[in-house]
């Protein structure tokens, strides 16, 4: 069939992205689903951190590639042997495939799902392959998703099914912020009611992660970035302090706040020196946990005296921990309840055309969930 879909052929070009343009909208052709595989009609698509670093050369993936991988939809068709989806349902991608067979996915663990990891790093789906051409050419899937499209085909595995009456728009973020930031709360930190918490980096992974602590019961929860903008946003969440992470004491504020370091820092700003100031924060025998994904050559300097003197624990976080098929109706029940009011996060919504200026807003930093919206579509 044909589509459209939002096409990257360089990285690194230079911003204004609205005048470089890195993205193109391009009619591609689409392969039907082939067996354990559907055919998704994309209804909204959330713009993250994760697809900017693709286009800022951060995070190098083969080119060209279909981005986007934080979406919501609905089923159009089915692939030979899906047979726990209908056409009509309503979906949420998940931007790590799961195989369901290999050690990690035997141990509870499918977020660090072996061949999922391989596909999404040769731009493929979990069964191998490409289903997204333009003329002759192949092009590469985004995480499995390659959600800034009017349709994808993906693997069943990348989707988990969703009430009918849950907005597309909201939707969307239990892929990726919500399971992120949530998910590094609640699964890897393991957060207890009591427990001081501080996150560093106010995206929308780490505003996330400021409404999971919140709904633990995390007391204080402090919240860190540079933009007086988005704490101004921390504090209307609920009781959340906030320490503008330019002050030449922001760790010592921190420290403050939390009565010598926080039980819990989490650090989502994808930076070294945000990682630093969050392993500061934290207290002695305290757990310091990461999500942010800097370029691959970023290193981090530990204390090593620190880290066994003060029995400190330094833990990396991918998808939040998260089993998706239990986690993500976990979190939207929370947030049917009131308790993590996740569309607070949303920032606007955007055409599928807009998507370079969009971006271009989200790198500035005066954003923290677009959504380009396909509905009506």
């Amino acid at each position: 069939m044909k589509t459209h879909a939002a096409i990257l052929r360089a990285t690194g070009l230079q911003r204004p992205y609205a005048d470089s343009r890195p993205l193109s909208i391009e009619a591609v052709d689409l392969d039907p689903p082939g067996p354990g595989e559907v055919l998704v009609a994309i209804k909204a698509a959330g713009l993250c951190h994760s697809d900017l670093s693709v286009i800022n050369g951060d995070r190098p993936r083969p080119l060209p590639m279909a981005l986007g991988h934080e979406a919501a939809g609905v089923v159009e068709a089915l692939g030979e042997g899906v047979t726990d989806l209908k056409p009509g349902d309503r979906v949420v991608m998940v931007f790590m495939p799961s195989c369901g067979h290999c050690s990690p996915c035997a141990e509870g663990r499918p977020a660090l799902c072996e061949p999922g990891a391989a596909a999404n790093g040769r731009g493929e789906l979990l069964a191998g392959g490409r289903r997204v051409h333009a003329g002759a050419e192949p092009i590469h899937h985004h995480l499995g998703c390659s959600a800034f499209a009017e349709h994808a085909v993906v693997s069943r595995r990348s989707l988990v099914r969703v009430d009918d009456d849950l907005p597309f728009d909201q939707a969307a973020l239990f892929g990726c912020a919500v399971l992120t930031g949530v998910g590094a709360v609640v699964n890897t930190a393991g957060v207890r009611a009591g427990q001081s918490v501080v996150v560093v980096g106010l995206g929308g992974v780490g505003l996330a992660s400021v409404l999971g602590a919140l709904a633990c019961g995390a007391t204080p929860v402090v919240a860190v970035d540079l933009d007086e903008d988005k704490l101004a946003l921390a504090r209307t969440l609920g009781p959340v302090a906030t320490v503008n992470a330019g002050d030449a004491d922001a760790v010592e504020q921190v420290r403050a706040l939390t009565g010598g370091g926080a039980d819990v820092a989490i650090e989502m700003a994808g930076s070294v020196r945000a990682l630093d100031a969050a392993w500061r924060m934290t207290r002695r025998g305290g757990l310091t946990v990461t999500a942010g994904l800097p370029p691959p050559d970023a290193t981090l300097a530990v204390n090593v005296v620190s880290l066994v003197g003060e029995e400190r624990t330094l833990k990396g976080s991918y998808i939040g921990t998260c089993v998706p098929s239990r986690d993500i109706p976990r979190y939207i029940a929370l947030f049917r309840q009131g308790r993590l009011p996740v569309d607070r996060l949303m920032s606007g919504s955007v055409p599928l055309d807009q998507i370079n200026t969009a971006f271009d807003r989200l790198a500035e930093g005066r954003v923290v969930r677009q959504i380009v919206s396909f509905e009506g579509s």
